[in-house]
């Protein structure tokens, strides 16, 4: 349940401000049917981040004890520190526009998630908590705990949030994450 809810945690709140959020109110405007963006966003995600907590797994698995505490706790130190670079919408229009929303959307988040903030921390948290199905679970629901308020409630939202706050407080959660991974907890 930990690897879950720490999962859940630090994938909604890095995605805040991520392009991956900019890129779900780009498909807003270019799409009316909204849960048909969700669900893209949705099946997209448990694809990749399950694909990351498998690797993630892996790696924990294959990486010696010590070494691994070290690897995995600086990588959560560096993400944290990652968090306080704000991503760009580099989504313009494109050629999925054609394909509907469903299918638009899951090949640009797909694509948009591939080495990004969430999708390494996913990686790290499979590492850590060698659970593939509560990691890919807890993330996948952060994903969509940032992103369904965007398609749903827009530009009004995304004027509202703090996006400089919740960066801050992304970092901290994986700095501590680091921190307390390499003291061994």
């Amino acid at each position: 349940m930990e690897a879950f809810l720490s999962s859940t945690l630090a994938v909604a709140l890095a995605e805040i401000g991520d392009k991956t959020q900019l890129l779900s109110l780009f498909l807003v405007t270019r799409f009316r049917n909204r849960w048909a963006i969700v669900a893209g966003i949705l099946v997209a995600t448990l694809v990749n981040h399950g694909l990351s907590a498998w690797l993630g797994t892996l790696l924990g698995q294959w990486t010696p004890g010590d070494w691994a505490r070290w690897i995995i706790g600086g990588s959560f130190i560096a993400v944290g520190l990652w968090m306080l670079i704000p991503d760009k919408d580099d989504s313009g229009p494109s050629r999925f526009e054609s394909m509907g929303a469903f299918v638009a959307t899951l090949i640009l988040f797909f694509i948009a998630e591939i080495g990004d903030k969430t999708q390494i921390a996913t990686v790290l948290l499979a590492a850590q908590y060698q659970s593939m199905f509560w990691v890919t679970l807890g993330t996948t629901l952060g994903m969509l705990i940032a992103n369904v308020p965007v398609i749903l409630a827009g530009n009004w939202l995304m004027q509202r949030l703090p996006v400089r706050t919740a960066h801050i407080v992304a970092c901290l959660l994986f700095i501590g994450f680091g921190v307390w991974t390499i003291a061994g907890a």
